[in-house]
């Protein structure tokens, strides 16, 4: 079945919207809809797995527990490892942000 990860998209979008696209035992993508949406002031990812994520429209940013602050826009990735803290600052507040993460072990 072919699908596009474009269509679809949330009409409510009070709240993030994430959606398993692919899940085994060794890896799960997700597709992430953001509009304007941040981590919790308090708490940080930390995750058992590895993570890989693109951002496919839209912007947002990422603070890890080091300081270092990065921006990504569409077309930019980035590689998280496994347990580094990490949590969204912002993502767009005039457009949907689109994620597509690829968590694997």
């Amino acid at each position: 079945m072919i699908r596009n990860v474009f269509s679809s998209l949330p009409e409510d979008v009070s709240q993030e919207v994430v959606e398993d696209l692919v899940r085994s035992s060794n890896v799960r993508i997700e597709r992430i809809v953001s509009y304007g949406h941040s981590s919790p002031e308090t708490g940080w990812y930390d995750q058992d797995e590895s993570e890989w994520v693109i951002v496919l429209d839209g912007s947002g940013s990422l603070l890890f527990e080091n300081g270092r602050e990065i921006v990504l826009r569409a077309g930019d990735y980035i590689d998280i490892p496994a347990h580094t803290r990490h949590k969204v600052l912002w993502t767009d507040k005039d457009r949907p942000t689109i994620w597509l993460a690829v968590f694997y072990t």
